[in-house]
């Protein structure tokens, strides 16, 4: 049996983040979770923003914890949600906590970026779907504060939190993907975006590859933690880019992925990008990937609007789990309404509940009262939504796509994986769960050596973790229902 080598991986997700202990002999892997937090953004003078000092400090809990229970950690590995940044001054400290990407600051900016920019040369120069948070247009609403003259560099989350841990400033690539003022057929920062929105090329830092080592961690920790210079490797920092690493393919197949959580993330992994007429008007964004791919996906508004559901009655005194929730859903008449899941109304609403019988009432569709049916027609409404991508991605490579990969928590709603494989009429293998930790663990063996290439690793994930599989279910009522559901 190979040696046993530690990794600890810190995964930063929009509601909560962990800290993982990895280990791998080379045969397979195991893990372990060693401290985990709620997440989710504070009230500041009226704008959401992200508690960055407590963020920290419980990643610093985190790893002390990690490093207890094994002293010999190898690396350690960050990554996080896309898009969110911190800005530092001149000497190297944070000028304020970091925006929240559902701060409403940035409504209405996508089209007053229009107005300078048309939008389809925007995605030409990026190759990325409009979202109202992405970075671009974050740093166009900051550029009407004050504060913003005072910022000297941008860091992303996972690189601002390994900015703390090592003192070194540097954009990791896939993190930097997300953002819109990247260029992705180059890889590089947009000249061009930049120009066009006066934002200053100063403010970016250096990209850097994922499997890069990032740092060693600072003499102040190493103190603390009773460990030595430990290093920090940038992996994939942006989750879904290391969520798609750890996708236990199959040789052979066409493949495409589902990262299925808050947000559902939907696409294939190509060589290079494809930025053309028909990506721009599906609105599929091309993000970078690990070992020289792209990530060519669609954003979908995803279990959001479940877990806002089970909030808003929460609220109500009516408190319910995901898996009761799944099971009143499995109960309830199907087909019984459909919504575009990424209706901008559903995007930040005060009262998920209301938003969906608003939609459906505007639609000429009756609202719904019981809570099953409710969630149940969110859950169709996204195996209709995946269905419809799945046509487009086939369209844009030319062939067959022959199983969905759905990994990531939402992995675990059996009956969405189901509904999924009847409205795709596709083979559907769901797992791991873990699978962004996974992936941030597998590029920093690699980096260390331990395995030789990405497919060795996926390898290893194949042998460590059960994968379950959905054969379609042919019926009817999912044609009437597509049928429906093909003008969204």
């Amino acid at each position: 049996m190979s040696k046993k080598v530690y990794y600890a991986a810190v995964d930063l997700g929009a509601s909560s983040g962990r800290v993982m202990l990895a280990c791998l002999d080379g045969q397979t892997i195991s893990i372990q979770e060693v401290h985990r937090f709620e997440n989710g953004p504070v009230e500041e003078k009226g704008s959401l923003r992200w508690d960055f000092s407590r963020l920290f400090g419980q990643v610093q809990e985190g790893l002390g914890k990690a490093f207890e229970i094994q002293p010999a950690i190898q690396s350690i590995g960050i990554d996080t949600w896309g898009v969110d940044f911190g800005l530092l001054d001149a000497d190297g400290k944070l000028l304020e906590n970091p925006y929240h990407y559902r701060d409403r600051r940035t409504e209405g900016m996508i089209d007053k970026a229009a107005e300078i920019l048309p939008k389809k040369e925007m995605y030409f120069h990026s190759g990325i779907q409009f979202m109202p948070f992405n970075t671009l247009f974050q740093l166009l609403a900051y550029r009407q504060q004050e504060i913003f003259a005072r910022a000297a560099k941008l860091l992303f989350m996972p690189n601002l939190i390994m900015y703390f841990l090592t003192g070194h400033i540097q954009a990791e690539y896939t993190i930097a993907s997300t953002s819109q003022l990247m260029n992705m057929k180059t890889g590089r920062w947009s000249k061009r975006l930049l120009e066009a929105f006066g934002l200053p090329e100063t403010i970016l830092p250096e990209v850097i590859q994922p499997g890069t080592q990032a740092g060693v961690i600072k003499p102040s920790f190493q103190k603390v933690w009773g460990c030595g210079p430990v290093p920090v490797i940038a992996v994939g920092t942006h989750d879904t880019a290391s969520a798609v690493a750890a996708v236990p393919v199959e040789a052979g197949r066409t493949w495409a992925y589902l990262s299925s959580g808050t947000w559902s993330l939907m696409g294939i992994e190509i060589p290079q990008a494809i930025i053309d007429d028909r990506t721009f008007e599906h609105s599929f964004t091309n993000e970078g990937g690990v070992e020289n791919t792209i990530r060519l996906l669609k954003n979908i508004m995803g279990l959001w609007l479940v877990q806002e559901c089970r909030r808003c009655w929460g609220l109500q005194g009516q408190t319910y789990s995901f898996s009761q929730l799944a099971q009143m859903a499995s109960q309830a008449k199907p087909f019984a309404g459909w919504v575009n899941p990424d209706d901008i109304r559903f995007l930040s609403p005060q009262d998920m509940p209301a938003a969906l019988n608003q939609y459906l009432t505007s639609t000429g569709q009756r609202p719904l009262e019981d809570k099953g049916q409710m969630i149940r027609v969110i859950l169709e409404s996204l195996a209709a939504r995946y269905r419809q991508v799945l046509d487009w991605l086939e369209d844009l490579l030319g062939k067959s796509i022959d199983v969905l990969h759905i990994v990531g928590g939402g992995s675990q709603n059996e009956l969405l994986n189901q509904l999924t494989a009847d409205a795709a009429g596709k083979r559907v293998l769901t797992g791991p769960v873990e699978a962004t930790v996974l992936g941030n663990v597998l590029l920093q063996a690699k980096a260390g050596g331990q395995i030789r290439s990405l497919e060795e690793g996926r390898q290893i994930i194949r042998r460590s973790f059960a994968i379950r599989e959905y054969q379609p279910r042919h019926s009817a009522g999912w044609q009437s229902f597509l049928k429906s559901f093909s003008n969204v």
